[in-house]
């Protein structure tokens, strides 16, 4: 098994950043693509950003340019730099992980999330 644990959630006013970490734990040797998710009240879970085993990326249209996933595969942590954030960047965030190596949407575990929180 593998457990994922976020930090860095918080409040900031629009056009500043943040930057989220997600340390995994447990089976690790296990652990292929990682990714970021995003819950915002009375929507769906969204995909923000991607990372396989290897350092390939991918990001929802909405964060292109301001948001950069990255990963450590030597301290086992993922990280989410939010620039530029805006007022419908307000959500939920989950650290995913995932078996395979490329998963474009990692699901096989899952952190417990932290509340981003973006002010006008």
């Amino acid at each position: 098994q593998v457990q994922l644990v976020e930090s860095g959630g918080g409040l900031v006013q629009a056009g500043e950043s943040l930057r989220l970490s997600c340390a995994a734990s447990g089976s690790i040797f296990i652990l292929g693509a990682m990714g970021w998710y995003r819950q915002a009240p009375g929507k769906q879970r969204e995909l923000v950003a991607a990372i396989s085993r290897g350092g390939a990326t991918n990001y929802a249209g909405s964060v292109k340019g301001r948001f950069t996933i990255s990963r450590d595969n030597s301290k086992n942590t993922v990280y989410l730099q939010m620039n530029s954030l805006k007022p419908e960047d307000t959500a939920v965030y989950s650290c995913a992980g995932d078996r395979f190596y490329n998963a474009l949407r990692p699901s096989d575990y899952w952190g417990q999330g932290t509340q981003v929180t973006v002010s006008s």
